[in-house]
């Protein structure tokens, strides 16, 4: 087994940088015909599952878990291209407005890390 020497002076110091771009979005949803947990839960859930096969993304619920009209949803993407992350952020968002019209966005917050 080889043994690093991080002071030696032939120990080549690996760049700690990566190329890597994070997009984060959170989504604030108003779910207005909801009437019980359990529906809003499955509707949360449909949602979710159907945006991580179609867009290669990860997404949770993250909010307003106990409310029955209201959730906070997070997805996040990972490229070398932070165009990239924000256009598939914005695709999300259009996605969400045309196959769940009943589920409003009320706000949504985009960042790049």
């Amino acid at each position: 087994m080889r043994r690093c020497y991080p002071n030696h002076p032939h120990t080549k110091v690996a760049n700690l940088m990566s190329d890597a771009i994070i997009g984060l979005c959170e989504i604030e949803l108003y779910l207005p015909g909801i009437s019980s947990l359990k529906e809003k839960r499955s509707i949360i859930k449909s949602m979710l599952t159907k945006m991580r096969n179609k867009f290669n993304i990860a997404s949770a619920e993250v909010g307003k878990l106990d409310v029955w009209q209201s959730s906070t949803i997070a997805i996040t993407t990972v490229s070398n291209s932070s165009t990239h992350c924000q256009q598939t952020m914005q695709k999300v968002i259009k996605w969400i407005e045309s196959h769940y019209p009943d589920a409003m966005i009320t706000s949504h917050h985009s960042e790049i890390l």
